[in-house]
């Protein structure tokens, strides 16, 4: 399927092709207007002239210009739900995290504003210095013990939140040292559960101005799509949060959740079992490897103090998760990766809308309120007129 994939986008590239019939047994998303994908991704593969041959194009729909010669704004939105839509960690995760602790009977921890703000920041801190800060200043920051665990076994920021948490307060006297991480696991379960009952409540609610301004964008008639697919607590919360826009909103706007990407051309051609990625993308790959190998010696100088071994990858699962997602999305909106604006709330998106191309906006939350974002073309505190408007974003007025 992949070399024919190749030869068929080739011919397209080549010559205007007659029309043809749709690929036997290829599925192509039935809700997506146009499809950017097919002119854009650029798929090459060596085959020998007298095999070349036309490969059936799948039914993908266009968009037509309306009767009455009046133009559509070129430009979508896509929204990221957890610190766009709402602010997850401020009105929901330190919540869920106290629920957690009710339910595994740990009384003597509470997680109030001023104690879960100091988790995230000294775990981000720690993050973005752990490869270049000497390890006596990251001894006296924390325990060598949570350092040990921090480069071994903690495997996300609000597993190592815990870790930090415990290891300043003291650890349950009855757990043995071997059965933390364990522990901890089930602490994040149990936050989990209490979040997804959460989402669907008022006490977490939606970021002020964000219902006017989907309105606006409607009214304007700029596409709008809700990435549901790669949100820290998973996608079944990321909808809870969305479906908080009203059943009026959330019928005119297409929320893209794991299915939505798999069904999408990009998922299909580029994802898709026994599909290879264009040459772009491999390139990319290997660039990532090689940032991967200097982080990699970086870190194994600051483990081997540590007598740690460590295993470092940049080009994470994640950034390749959030990739499909803003190719889907901008399938789905109808408009290339270049005209579809993303509006988000982290570090890794902004990288990987960087390396398609698409531009971002950033929106502060309390997760974020003193990160840098230096690739956006902007950082605003929230919706509103003095923060992010649609008219803003139709005139590319960007700050």
């Amino acid at each position: 399927m992949a070399a024919a994939a190749a030869r068929w986008l080739l011919l397209r590239a080549s010559a205007p092709a007659p029309a043809l019939n749709p690929v036997d047994g290829f599925k192509a998303p039935s809700s997506i207007p146009t499809s950017p994908i097919a002119t854009s991704l650029h798929v090459r593969a060596a085959a020998p002239r007298s095999s070349a041959r036309r490969l059936r194009t799948p039914p993908l729909r266009c968009t037509s210009p309306s009767s009455n010669g009046s133009t559509e704004p070129t430009l979508a939105v896509l929204l990221e739900v957890e610190g766009v839509l709402a602010d997850v960690y401020r009105f929901g995760s330190r919540q869920a995290f106290n629920v957690a602790f009710q339910n595994l009977g740990l009384d003597c921890a509470n997680w109030t504003e001023p104690i879960y703000a100091d988790l995230v920041r000294l775990v981000f801190q720690l993050f973005n210095l752990a490869g270049i800060i000497d390890l006596n200043v990251l001894s006296s920051i924390c325990s060598i013990s949570w350092l040990i665990f921090y480069f071994r076994k903690a495997s996300g920021d609000e597993e190592r939140m815990v870790v930090l948490f415990f290891d300043r307060i003291g650890w349950p006297t009855s757990l043995p040292t071997s059965e933390k991480g364990s522990f901890t696991k089930s602490v994040l379960r149990e936050k989990l559960k209490a979040l997804e009952k959460l989402s669907s409540t008022d006490a977490l609610p939606l970021r002020p101005g964000v219902e006017k301004f989907v309105d606006d964008a409607l009214s304007e008639a700029v596409p709008v799509a809700i990435l549901a697919t790669y949100g820290r607590n998973g996608e079944k919360i990321s909808r809870s949060i969305a479906e908080k826009l009203g059943p009026r909103r959330t019928s005119k706007i297409k929320i893209v959740g794991k299915e939505e990407v798999e069904r999408s051309f990009y998922g299909q051609l580029v994802l898709g079992e026994g599909v290879a990625s264009s040459l772009d993308e491999q390139l990319t790959k290997e660039a990532q490897k090689a940032a991967s190998a200097e982080k990699q010696r970086v870190a194994e100088e600051v483990a081997s103090l540590l007598k740690l071994s460590v295993d470092i990858s940049t080009a994470s699962k994640r950034s390749e998760k959030i990739i499909a997602t803003l190719r889907a999305g901008s399938e789905y909106v109808g408009r290339d990766v270049q005209n579809c604006i993303l509006v988000t709330g982290s570090q890794p998106s902004v990288i990987a809308a960087e390396r398609i191309g698409m531009p971002c906006i950033v929106l502060r939350s309390s997760l974020t309120a003193r990160a840098e974002f230096h690739s956006a073309k902007a950082v605003m505190d929230g919706f509103g007129d003095t923060d992010l408007t649609i008219s803003k974003l139709l005139s590319k007025r960007w700050s």
